[in-house]
């Protein structure tokens, strides 16, 4: 069994969901929520306003986990940028306390949680209550992506982490070539 921590970044709403579990295992949710920031205050108090709350949830779910929504390409810059500085901080947050992060794609979470990579948030919403067996549909939409972010990492990060280590161990075991050609 893990415990991951899942993050949409976002500046307004930050989603935050804590999800255990293993691949093959029933999951529980241990924990769902927001971030909010005022959207007329200035970025620095923002900041640090998304720091401190995800500072709370890694204090009370102490995850060994986490996952991340990584940033896309939106036509709104601005939108791109607070996106982009949210997810840095909970990057940071984890990494300062020595958890690894993992950076799932909006379309990776989507195709894990109902099996197709082009869901709408309906679906993935919809998914995520049915999977964690929750009487309501986890709102707002950001804590809905939090929670999928979560599964999508317990049930696929397991296996790109164990592929990941059997590359790195391949790498070492086989030996590399000597003078002209030949084996050492």
């Amino acid at each position: 069994m893990v415990r991951v921590l899942g993050v949409d970044p976002g500046l307004t709403r930050c989603g935050i969901g804590v999800v255990e579990g293993a691949p093959g295992r029933p999951l529980r949710m241990l924990g769902v929520g927001v971030v909010r920031t005022p959207a007329e205050a200035e970025i620095g108090p923002r900041l640090l306003l998304v720091e401190q709350g995800i500072e709370a949830w890694l204090d009370e779910h102490e995850p060994e986990l986490v996952a991340v929504e990584r940033v896309f390409a939106q036509h709104n810059v601005r939108t791109v940028m607070g996106t982009a500085q949210a997810s840095a901080v909970a990057m940071l947050c984890a990494t300062r306390r020595g958890i690894p992060v993992t950076l799932h794609t909006p379309s990776e979470v989507k195709a894990a949680v109902t099996g197709s990579g082009r869901a709408d948030k309906a679906q993935v919403t919809a998914m995520v209550q049915r999977l964690l067996r929750l009487d309501a549909p986890p709102k707002p939409a950001d804590a809905a992506d939090a929670l999928a972010l979560a599964i999508c990492h317990i049930w696929r990060g397991g296996a790109t982490n164990r592929l990941e280590a059997a590359i790195k161990a391949a790498a070492r075991t086989t030996p590399s070539p000597g003078p002209k050609g030949t084996l050492r």
